[in-house]
Order: structure tokens, then sequence, then C-alpha cells
């Protein structure tokens, strides 16, 4: 059985999130990618803490594309160190990770 991911990043508008959304999918490197925002981040940065809203992309693709879709974020990103993590889907049903591993090969 293929192991499956979703990978979360996020971007600074939704303009660059329907970018690189649209490049993975239509590459066959993600089967689905659903964009959420704009959502509200807190993070450190340079020893500055920083509030701003960002758009959340979750990426469903198999664990094999993983350095495939990373390396498409990085180019497509305009953040210096963009968010990229992956997190194993350990169940779904039967018929949903068909469809995903069939799309993202």
């Amino acid at each position: 059985m293929e192991s499956f991911i979703q990978i979360t990043t996020t971007t600074e508008s939704k303009e660059q999130a329907k970018k690189i959304t649209d490049f993975l999918v239509a590459q066959k490197l993600a089967a689905c990618v659903q964009i959420m925002g704009p959502v509200e981040s807190t993070y450190r940065w340079k020893g500055k803490v920083e509030n701003t809203q960002e758009w959340l992309c979750l990426v469903k693709t198999t664990a094999e594309l993983y350095d495939k879709v990373e390396a498409a974020i990085k180019s497509l990103h305009s953040y210096e160190m963009p968010e990229i993590v992956a997190v194993p889907i350990i169940k779904g049903s039967e018929e949903y990770l068909g469809w995903l591993g069939n799309e993202s090969a």
C-alpha cells in the first residue's frame, strides 16, 4: 500500500496560494490542494514576534513525491523560508486513498 501524506504551507496572498496549488495539481505532484484563509499567524522571525494574515494550503499527495513537492513550493514561494511540513495520513476511506494514489502519480 502506498504511503500518503498531507503537506502544509502558508503564503502571503491568495494569488500565490493559487499559483502553487495550480502547479502542483497540473504537474500531478498532488491530487488535491485546499486553500483556506485568511488565517492569522503569530511567529518569531529574526528575533521579533510577527503577526500576519496568511493563506493555508493543504496538499494531499504520496510520500514518494515529497521531495518534488518541496522543491516546487520553494521555487514558487516568495518567503525566504516557507513552511513546508508533511504529516502522514494514517487512515482514510479506501475509495479516497485509491483516488489519491491515482491522481498524484
